[in-house]
């Protein structure tokens, strides 16, 4: 039986998708690597469209003790990905345009996630300019992860929104479809909230590191905001555990998602773990950041899934 082959839409989306996601994870190995003000100024660096060679090369108004090679370069490329995903969200939202101009919800999300990602952009350069003050990192990442739930989103409708709901059949599943749809949602609010709370830790953590406190006992002074995270991680692993558990009394068609969305929570946990008493790791930080985007994205998925069946 011959596969249909995927139209330009679907393989572009996939791509700005599956780039999107990776620019999270560039985004985290800044945070961890401390290159966010590796480039003082936005959106030049040091003044400039391309970076300086070297520290004689700065311009005046600047510090030379500033220029760090390897912080400057590696806060450049998130920059230039970030633009190569500007300009890649605007192909898909032309190439919506094109192909699915009657079909609302792959037109207008996209529209929209060209439109968040110009604000992205102004956010990276307050964040910037405020030298990375927590909350308005926390705003930039919770932008950042709001496009690439869009891009989800139009992917989804692009691949199923031709197809009708026919694995979830009779009334049994229809109830297990809605109450999972339900389930999910409230999974999707309360893993944003703690990535909120993760965001304002790590934003704690770098003002006691900056004041000297050893990187093994900085964590230690984030505090009631700490237990707060971690008690939502936990809150969305019995989340997801209850849900899978429930599904699976039901046999129903979105036990597999499920189980991705639990073992992705579990991983979480593992690597906050990893973190808390490694020093935190960098790596571990970045592995961090990047599963709870994953984490996130499964759990749209599981949504989009369950609301088409309960159709």
């Amino acid at each position: 039986m011959k596969r249909n082959r995927l139209t330009s839409f679907q393989k572009l989306a996939l791509w700005t998708t599956a780039t999107t996601y990776f620019l999270i994870l560039v985004g985290g190995l800044v945070r961890a690597s401390g290159a966010g003000l590796g480039c003082p100024d936005w959106p030049r660096c040091f003044g400039s469209w391309i970076p300086p060679a070297s520290a004689a090369n700065l311009p005046p108004q600047f510090d030379p003790a500033q220029f760090n090679p390897t912080l400057m370069w590696t806060e450049y490329v998130n920059r230039l990905l970030g633009v190569t995903v500007g300009f890649l969200i605007l192909a898909t939202a032309i190439s919506a345009w094109r192909n699915h101009r009657h079909q609302p919800r792959i037109l207008w999300t996209t529209i929209a996630a060209f439109l968040l990602v110009g604000f992205e952009g102004w956010l990276g350069g307050r964040v910037v300019a405020h030298e990375l003050a927590a909350w308005i990192v926390t705003a930039h990442l919770i932008v950042a992860i709001i496009i690439v739930q869009l891009l989800l989103y139009a992917t989804f409708e692009a691949f199923t929104g031709a197809t009708s709901a026919t694995s979830a059949t009779g009334a049994t599943g229809a109830t297990s479809a809605t109450g999972a749809t339900s389930a999910a949602a409230v999974l999707i609010f309360v893993t944003l909230v703690q990535a909120g709370f993760g965001t304002q830790v790590r934003g704690h953590v770098d003002t006691a590191l900056d004041a000297g406190v050893a990187r093994d006992a900085a964590l230690a002074t984030v505090g009631r905001l700490d237990y707060l995270h971690r008690d939502l991680a936990f809150v969305v692993l019995i989340g997801a555990a209850a849900l899978t558990l429930w599904l699976m009394s039901r046999r129903s068609t979105l036990i597999r998602w499920s189980f991705v969305v639990l073992a992705l929570a579990i991983a979480q946990i593992a690597l906050g773990v990893v973190m808390a008493y490694a020093s935190l790791l960098p790596a571990a930080q970045v592995g961090h950041l990047t599963l709870a985007s994953l984490l996130l994205g499964a759990e749209t998925v599981l949504w989009l899934m369950s609301r088409r069946q309960s159709v």
